[in-house]
């Protein structure tokens, strides 16, 4: 096994937001980041780096990442997308941002399917493009919903694929005709597959650009591989058009992608696959006793199904707490959710909990989900 999880003491030395933004008596929980140690190909990368003092400006198309993406994505989902339609952005949401600047006119609609990444609704306004929420539909994507925005004037469509924060794997016949209902109106489809690499054992994921000849995917190895501080996304186009489109992107958006950022990257690609399959063998067993501790520790809870990621969409709408439980299991739990109305309106009664940790933190999380519910209900009386 490569894969380590690491103790509470350890974690507490990070120096990151999710360990720096709460006192040391709440257990954070409130970020996507994970708590794992380094998989050992990309410490070996960033290691021999640091000691070559290879620390200058990034130079990404002599790197080998999208040739190493290009091979993820045939090795794992068979699609082999052409190395020349992938190009390094910053992140993930800096190529969102600046693909409607140049492909949606000002003030254009964009439709996105709440409960959904809140970045979503803040990048979108940052542009200067207008958020259209089509909430998803008994977990389903509301396809129907989202036609009638496009025939209403909307211009392009932001997938999130899987949907965090649930967890929501589209597959490919739900791909295949949200393509079909983009192209019909002459829109963009945008799809942030950032978790994509983190499906569950036996679940395929769809890339949109493998079904969609005009998609692009946005993807990165942050979320997979726990690098979200170095800085690297990749916007991947198949055809022409939509390549040509990556040509019109600022010139130096190239140059705020992090060198350190492309190293383990691409160590990611290329040499990862065996530290990706134990965490996905980790998180699948975490999802596997996640509903048993919220029973036997926080009766109420319930945790909706997921497919993908290291997030749990938790509902509290039996619980009494509100519309954000969040505040109240922070005052008195002492643990840090993302609140359920950061991903829409549709979030009310909801929270985000990260399982990417040790089991043993998942456990100490939830069962400090369970004082704050007693503690409330105590209140109350």
């Amino acid at each position: 096994m490569t894969l380590r999880t690491l103790p509470l003491d350890e974690l507490r030395r990070r120096r990151s937001d999710k360990w720096r933004k709460f006192p040391d008596d709440v257990l954070p929980s409130h970020i996507a980041e994970m708590d794992f140690a380094v998989a050992p190909p990309i410490e070996d990368a960033l290691a021999a780096a640091v000691r070559a003092g290879d620390l200058g400006y990034q130079h990404a198309r002599s790197s080998g990442l999208a040739e190493s993406f290009a091979a993820f994505a045939e090795r794992r989902w068979g699609w082999a997308p052409d190395p020349e339609g992938v190009v390094a952005v910053p992140d993930v949401m800096v190529g969102v941002a600046e693909l409607l600047r140049v492909l949606t006119p000002e003030g254009a609609g964009v439709v996105i399917h709440p409960p959904v990444y809140p970045p979503f609704f803040s990048v979108i306004a940052e542009t200067g493009r207008r958020v259209v929420e089509v909430p998803l539909v008994d977990d389903r994507l509301p396809l129907d919903g989202t036609r009638d925005a496009l025939r209403r004037g909307a211009r392009a469509v932001l997938l999130c694929n899987p949907q965090n924060p649930a967890g929501h794997t589209w597959g490919a016949d739900d791909v295949r005709a949200l393509g079909e209902i983009v192209a019909e109106h002459d829109a963009i489809f945008l799809s942030d597959e950032i978790h994509a690499p983190l499906t569950m054992p036996g679940v395929a994921h769809v890339p949109a650009a493998s079904l969609v000849e005009d998609a692009i995917v946005l993807s990165s190895a942050t979320k997979a591989w726990n690098l979200a501080g170095l800085k690297c996304g990749l916007a991947i186009a198949r055809s022409q058009r939509m390549q040509a489109a990556l040509t019109r992107l600022p010139v130096d958006i190239h140059d705020r992608v992090g060198h350190l950022g492309v190293i383990a990257s691409t160590a990611a690609f290329t040499d990862g696959d065996g530290w990706l399959d134990e965490l996905r063998d980790y998180l699948a067993k975490t999802r596997q006793v996640l509903p048993e501790l919220l029973a036997e520790h926080a009766p109420g809870v319930r945790v909706a199904p997921a497919s993908a990621t290291f997030l749990a969409w938790l509902d509290f709408r039996d619980t009494g707490l509100g519309d954000d439980p969040a505040a109240v299991v922070l005052e008195r739990g002492r643990v840090s959710l993302l609140p359920g109305t950061d991903f829409g309106s549709v979030g009310r009664g909801f929270a985000r909990l990260n399982i990417g940790t040790s089991h043993e933190l998942v456990e100490e999380a939830v069962r400090r989900i369970g004082v704050a519910l007693r503690s409330e209900r105590t209140a109350e009386v």
